[in-house]
Order: C-alpha cells, then sequence, then structure tokens
C-alpha cells in the first residue's frame, strides 16, 4: 500500500530540512516536532544510519476542522514529514493524507485529507522549483 509520496531534492541535508520547513509554512503548516532519528538510535542503541530526520508538520485549520468531525483524530495527527539520505540522494517524503486519515472510515474526513494531500503535494513540488 503505498501511504505518502516523495521527491529527490538537492542541496546540503540541512538546507534541505529548512527549505522543507519554509515550504510547509508557505502553505500553512507549523513543525510541532523534530525528531533525528538517525542521532536517537546512534545514541541509543549505537546503529549507523544515514542522515533521517522526521519533521511533525501541523496546519491548524485543518486539524480543528479534522478533530471536529473526528475526536480520536489526535491518535494520528501531526502529518509526518520525513527528510532523508538513502545513496547520494536526499528525498522529502509526506504522508498522504487521505491513505492517514482514511483508516478511521470516517467519511466526513474525505474533504479535509484531500485538502491537506493538496498542500503536502505542494510543498514536495516547491522543493524544486
Amino acid at each position: 500500500m503505498k501511504y505518502g509520496h516523495e521527491t529527490v531534492v538537492e542541496g546540503n541535508f540541512e538546507e534541505v530540512i529548512d527549505r522543507t520547513k519554509a515550504a510547509l509554512a508557505q502553505r500553512g503548516f507549523g513543525v510541532l516536532t523534530e525528531i533525528d532519528v538517525a542521532a536517537t538510535l546512534k545514541k541509543k542503541i549505537g546503529a549507523d544510519m544515514e542522515p533521517y530526520v522526521i519533521l511533525g508538520a501541523c496546519n491548524p485549520t485543518f486539524a480543528h476542522q479534522a478533530l471536529q468531525r473526528e475526536p480520536d483524530l489526535g491518535l494520528l495527527l501531526p502529518c509526518n514529514v520525513v527528510v532523508m539520505q538513502k545513496g547520494g540522494k536526499t528525498y522529502v517524503k509526506a504522508i498522504d493524507a487521505g491513505a492517514m486519515l482514511g483508516v478511521t472510515g470516517n467519511t466526513e474526513l474525505v474533504g479535509v485529507a484531500g485538502e491537506v494531500d493538496s498542500l503536502l503535494k505542494e510543498t514536495l513540488s516547491a522543493l524544486n522549483g
């Protein structure tokens, strides 16, 4: 099952993170969390991996609308955006909001999911524009 969207982005890894945050902000998303998975795994279990950061992004307007329709939706929030390196390339990946919200079975979320998904896709496109 495909549950995300991705793009390859040129640039220094830290720069790509900053550009991703800026592109999210331009579309009304704030970054609530930033998890450096590679650093955490290195510290906790000594595992080495290529750079991998999870950004927990939230658009407050759409989050509010969705929570009004499905109060338990907080279990699926925020929308995760991943910046990772693999094989010398830097990828930015975003959750497919329709797939994520679809697990609820609540058809009232379809419109909100579509709008959020559209904004996340715009974010990815802007990184190469």
